[in-house]
């Protein structure tokens, strides 16, 4: 019997996402959407391309979240996108009531799936559907830090001129602008980033990460990014349905982690077949350490606010 992939909301990162998991063939997907007709069509849109690809996975589009029923993998895309001018931040109104909605209903139908959230902010909401859906912390994990080090490794391939397959990194922090970059543990087929890049071109390239996203917000006027963030979640469902036990930067309930207690924050973790495994506490320096504490500061702030509504 293959997996169950549910994936809620069927925009571009739902249905990128699904796009990715049927050509890996991690198991059957369900896509779930409110407006009807549009995921079914973009489902059998998928299905047909199976014959062509070479994928043989069961693609479902509903309006039904019966449909979803003993999933292994839940993934919440379903939110506003971000518009230009628009902070993360100002998305916590319009995304909070959507995600208890959608996790709401779908938790109680899959009581052992791996929740995994893509909507931002992405924190605040990872938090949220922690809460809604009453899982351990190890079954609620946010997709953030793997698609801001693939920005991040992006970047430095592109200055150095090197195939991105080379290139290691970790990030931790809050995702975007509260991304906080280690260049000590970034590497170039194990050779240190520094020996290739000087500290201001690695400033200059941290900085884009950081506002990767923004930058293709205002570039697309209409839209935000989804090619990378469903990659990412993809990778990060993979990890789990073939319990890997990948080494991945991804946003985690943290009791004592780094000293800090109930927030959703991106650090390194082992993602396998229970979901987080392990939170991994690297020996960061002080200035690291100030960094992730400035950054664990905005997503505190964050919640404290989702917690006023």
């Amino acid at each position: 019997m293959r997996p169950k992939i549910s994936i809620i909301g069927a925009g571009f990162v739902g249905s990128t996402a699904a796009h990715w998991i049927a050509s890996k063939e991690l198991g059957d997907v369900v896509l779930v959407d409110i407006i009807e007709g549009m995921p079914q069509g973009k489902g059998l849109d998928l299905l047909q391309a199976g014959p062509i690809e070479g994928f043989d996975v069961k693609i479902t589009g509903t309006n039904d979240y019966a449909e979803t029923a003993n999933s292994d993998i839940i993934i919440i895309t379903s939110g506003a996108p971000r518009k230009p001018g628009m902070s993360r931040e100002d998305l916590i109104r319009v995304n909070a009531d959507i995600t208890r909605e959608c996790v709401a209903k779908a938790a109680p139908l899959s009581p052992n799936a791996v929740i995994i959230m893509v909507n931002n902010p992405l924190d605040t909401m990872t938090y949220l559907a922690k809460q809604v859906s009453g899982f351990p912390k190890n079954r609620v994990v946010g997709q953030a830090g793997v698609l801001d080090t693939a920005r991040y490794r992006t970047f430095i391939a592109m200055e150095v001129g090197v195939s991105v397959e080379d290139v290691q990194a970790m990030l931790m922090g809050g995702h975007g602008d509260e991304m906080v970059p280690l260049p000590r543990f970034t590497t170039i087929s194990g050779i240190p980033v520094t020996e290739f890049i000087s500290k201001e071109r690695l400033d200059a390239i941290v900085d884009r990460t950081r506002k990767g996203g923004g930058e293709i917000v205002n570039l697309l006027k209409t839209g935000s990014a989804y090619y990378a963030p469903s990659a990412a979640t993809v990778q990060m469902v993979e990890a789990i349905l073939r319990d890997k036990k990948r080494l991945l930067p991804c946003s985690c309930y943290l009791e004592g982690e780094y000293g800090l207690n109930d927030i959703y924050f991106g650090v390194p973790c082992i993602l396998g077949a229970g979901g987080v495994e392990r939170v991994l506490e690297l020996p960061l320096n002080e200035e690291e350490m100030a960094l992730v504490k400035k950054s664990a500061e905005a997503v505190s702030a964050s919640i404290a606010t989702l917690k006023q509504l």
